[in-house]
């Protein structure tokens, strides 16, 4: 964490001294994260002033971004361009991410607010998309709506991350995006493990697919049934951070769609039968302790099932045509760390 320095007067006839703080997370008056600067400081980045922090010594400090701009500081926000004001036409908005310093591993992007339009009704982000490049790694095509999401993107060496999104004039929709950048740094425990497009450091939580919910308004033109809220060509995993005196994970459902029809008798629990769409839990039992002879969860429904696999990662997996999955939702799992069972599994984390 970078630190500011400013020369203040301590006394008549006893010159200067050195006051320093540390450029940190601060509340501002608007109610929302900033970073503390000096005010001049804060006026050279093309920030925006808002409260005081460091005893009133420094300003909390806005970084906001908009199409076709950069930031090199940690927490920047990138909005739409006269955010909350919707975008209602054809756009392509980007902004670029670059490191704060060579110290850095890894950005978080915060989906405060994305809100696109849904994809078509076989999964294709045909009319808006956000498209993330330049990062180690593949971030997938994302679209519809995504409030509250998060992804990492891990930096490629030196090279730029840029996020664009953009719009089509098939929608009328009213869209709009707040995403929020916080980097981290190569040694910083927050940092996410490799290969986990999401990261939760938590006893307890809940992860959706992108693009979660009900009640698309796209119809199939060949088959006049409504399409699917999932989106194609997705794979990637979610990982939980296993905390000390923890050994176990259980996953349990608030909504499973991921293939098939709702409805239609399809409830698929077998790698046989799961070769489309699916996730993955590694070495599942029953919470009974009976064992599962599948890792592949699909289909229509979903039962509790314990994990103790270390890392605890669950895999999320659909593939490049929806055009049966009718009305097909995503998933909401929600994700409990169970206590380990002795005082020496406690200590060694297993």
């Amino acid at each position: 964490m970078s630190q500011t320095f400013l020369m203040i007067s301590v006394g008549f006839g006893f010159g200067v001294g050195l006051v320093r703080f540390a450029n940190s997370v601060c509340t501002t008056a608007a109610n929302i994260e900033g970073i503390c600067y000096r005010r001049r400081q804060c006026a050279d980045i093309n920030g925006v002033a808002s409260g005081a922090c460091a005893n009133g010594i420094g300003v909390c400090c806005i970084i906001l971004r908009t199409c076709s701009e950069s930031s090199s500081h940690n927490g920047t926000y990138f909005t739409n361009a006269a955010y909350p004001t919707a975008v209602t036409g054809s756009s392509r908005c980007s902004m670029e991410i670059q490191k704060c310093n060579s110290n850095i591993c890894q950005v978080r992007i915060d989906f405060l607010s994305l809100v696109l339009a849904q994809p078509n009704a076989t999964g294709f982000c045909t009319t808006d998309a956000l498209i993330i490049t330049g990062g180690g790694g593949t971030v997938p095509v994302i679209c519809g709506d995504n409030t509250g999401q998060h992804v990492y993107v891990d930096f490629n060496g030196d090279e730029n991350i840029l996020m664009t999104i953009t719009t089509g004039s098939a929608s009328t929709l009213g869209r709009s995006w707040n995403l929020k950048i916080t980097q981290i740094a190569c040694d910083c425990p927050t940092r996410a493990p490799a290969g986990c497009l999401q990261f939760y450091n938590t006893t307890t939580g809940t992860v959706t697919s992108f693009n979660y919910g009900v009640g698309s308004n796209i119809i199939d033109a060949t088959t006049g049934l409504p399409g699917t809220r999932e989106l194609v060509n997705e794979n990637y995993g979610i990982c939980v951070g296993m905390l000390p005196g923890y050994c176990s994970i259980q996953w349990t459902s608030n909504g499973f769609s991921v293939s098939g029809i709702p409805g239609g008798e399809f409830d698929a629990l077998s790698n046989g039968d799961c070769t489309t769409d699916f996730v993955v839990i590694a070495n599942p039992f029953n919470p009974n302790g009976v064992a599962l002879g599948t890792d592949r969860f699909c289909g229509t429904s979903f039962n509790t099932v314990v994990s103790t696999l270390k890392p605890f990662v669950l895999y999320v997996v659909t593939n490049g045509d929806e055009i049966n999955d009718v009305a097909n939702s995503g998933f909401s799992l929600s994700f409990t760390q169970q206590p380990c069972t002795n005082t020496a599994a406690a200590l060694l984390g297993k």
